[in-house]
């Protein structure tokens, strides 16, 4: 072969490296778009369309009897000074059920010195607010209740939320974010010092790691791991923030299992250890696996 056709072939090999390499790079970002399109789609389903998973009518009840047991107290004790942030809030039944007057009658204890309730906001990523919502929002004091919605928690300012003594998030944002270091900063910042935020994830390997995956030949819907892939669990994770006291409990008898979370934040320099995404599949919720990134 001449010297010519030596180099000409030599070219061709090297743009087809290239083009295979690029097509490598560019197919993760591509099926990530994907998946993200298809929780958009989820995200955005119409009522009598919602997929099975994907609750937007929860009530308060379901938050007391699924979130930490002092959840139920810690919002009974607020005061009218003081704020509650529902992420993930649906239709907003949980801030409506609060508001009703079968709630004080629940929660006598303390009514007296509670006196008028504290301010709730919603957010939620599509607007599904009921006649019951403005019903009651008309019938109060007015921005005694909010709901946000259309952007992520991320894309919100503290100048626009402000802060909360308690924040909830019953498989919101929580369970479905593809940015989950970056979620969990800046929800805590949004916390008061002393507040806390009640939350959960489906599916996880425990504190006590005494459960399996749910779901056959599956892996947990959540999962962090070292650079070298040996795993992190997800508790061990949120223990490593800084200011913040961090419970963990396993409620094994739910289907899926659930592991919830209590984080309260006791001094403002709050550190979450960064992630970085590794895989993210669109369900309800979204299976997803995370690296700590160096």
């Amino acid at each position: 072969m001449k010297k010519t056709e030596t180099g000409i072939f030599v070219l061709f090999i090297l743009q087809i490296l290239c083009l295979g390499t690029a097509h490598s790079a560019d197919s993760p970002s591509a099926t990530f778009k994907e998946e993200l399109s298809k929780q958009e789609e989820i995200f955005r389903s119409k009522e009598g369309r919602v997929p099975e998973g994907y609750t937007i009518d929860r009530t308060l009840e379901d938050y007391a009897q699924t979130l930490s047991s002092d959840f139920d107290s810690a919002l009974a004790n607020l005061g009218p000074k003081d704020r509650w942030l529902d992420i993930g809030a649906g239709k907003g039944n949980a801030i409506l059920d609060y508001y009703t007057p079968d709630y004080d009658l629940n929660h006598l204890q303390g009514h007296a010195r509670r006196g008028e309730k504290a301010k709730a906001v919603a957010i939620s990523v599509e607007d599904r607010r009921t006649p019951l919502w403005h019903q009651t929002a008309a019938s109060l004091v007015p921005s005694q209740i909010q709901y946000f919605f259309e952007k992520r928690v991320r894309d919100y300012s503290l100048g626009e939320l402000g802060r909360f003594q308690v924040i909830t998030d019953l498989l919101g944002g929580f369970s479905y974010t593809d940015e989950l270091s970056v979620f969990l900063e800046k929800v805590l910042g949004f916390l008061e010092l002393k507040g806390t935020f009640y939350t959960l994830l489906q599916d996880v390997n425990s504190q006590e790691g005494t459960n399996r995956p749910f779901y056959a030949n599956s892996p947990y819907l959540t999962e962090i791991s070292n650079a070298d892939d040996s795993e992190v669990k997800v508790c061990v994770w949120l223990k490593r923030i800084t200011c913040v006291e961090v419970s963990c409990e396993l409620k094994a008898q739910w289907k899926p299992p659930i592991e919830v979370y209590r984080i309260h934040k006791v001094c403002d320099e709050v550190s979450v250890p960064a992630l970085v995404r590794m895989h993210y599949q669109a369900g309800t919720p979204p299976e997803r696996r995370y690296r700590l990134r160096n």
